[in-house]
């Protein structure tokens, strides 16, 4: 009998509040997904606290992880903005940030909420892509006039191609690898961020423009609900939320995690509890 394989989920997250987040995060995957799960989780802006809680969460609910971090290249254009360094980790280092073992990874946002068991997700054929997103959500009418890949710039080069939303993804790293996925995105990063107002979501920006040398394969629209773009209805069959920025409320991601995602109190609270264990 093969072993069964392992789900590797990559992860990054700063500050208290989205590595109170990332714990919801790990422990809805937990609690959805049957498979062996490893986490691969960047080092480079985790707390000390995070770090050592991490061992004792792994322990209770049944996971791998491993720290991952990664040194940004004298020769690459560095961002000085803390936001925008993190969202050039996400994307430009895919291909030497873990284990050449290391074949496929999901990348999940640290303040979304899994509804389902993510190995559906990890069988999913990406029919030769190196990755896989999202579409951007269509059906929340009242944000249309904020839809900037529907208009100037982003229509044109898209060219038909959808504009896919950063939040979650798949990345075939033995396909990344192959086409030299990693070397395009960051000549191409290099190349546009001589223009300071290029790449305004570096992370999400990247992908999608160079999506015509790099394929993105398309996932299935309920793998990723946004509130700002997707309407009530579709939450109702959401395999995953992202807490993201709903340009017309400005809602905050406490807020809109306890108002959309009804088991995230609980989850939290449970979290929260653990915590309160192992401290004591």
């Amino acid at each position: 009998k093969p072993e069964e394989e392992t789900i590797n989920i990559f992860s990054l997250a700063s500050g208290h509040l989205y590595e109170r987040f990332m714990r919801i995060m790990i422990l809805s995957v937990m609690r959805n997904t049957k498979s062996k799960v490893k986490f691969w989780l960047l080092k480079n802006f985790l707390s000390s606290k995070f770090t050592e809680l991490v061992p004792q969460m792994a322990k209770k609910y049944g996971f791998e992880y491993e720290l991952v971090s990664y040194q940004w290249p004298t020769w690459l254009r560095a961002q000085t903005e803390k936001q925008r360094i993190i969202w050039g980790y996400k994307i430009l280092f895919l291909d030497v940030l873990f284990p050449l073992e290391v074949k496929k990874v999901i990348y999940i946002d640290a303040d979304q909420v899994v509804k389902a068991d993510i190995k559906e997700l990890w069988d999913m054929n990406l029919k030769g892509a190196p990755l896989a997103m999202v579409p951007m959500g269509d059906s929340r009418k009242e944000t249309e006039g904020f839809r900037f890949w529907k208009q100037g710039f982003w229509k044109s080069h898209l060219a038909g191609k959808p504009y896919h939303i950063s939040a979650l993804f798949v990345a075939d790293l033995q396909m990344f690898r192959a086409v030299a996925a990693g070397d395009q995105l960051r000549i191409v990063y290099d190349q546009l961020t001589k223009d300071k107002n290029s790449l305004a979501n570096l992370d999400q920006d990247l992908p999608n423009y160079t999506q015509h040398q790099i394929p993105i394969f398309s996932l299935p629209k309920d793998w990723l609900y946004c509130a700002s773009w997707c309407s009530d209805e579709d939450l109702k069959t959401a395999k995953t939320v992202d807490l993201c920025n709903n340009p017309l409320t400005k809602t905050p991601k406490l807020e809109m995690a306890k108002k959309i995602v009804p088991e995230w109190v609980g989850l939290d609270a449970e979290v929260a509890r653990f915590e309160e264990e192992i401290e004591a």
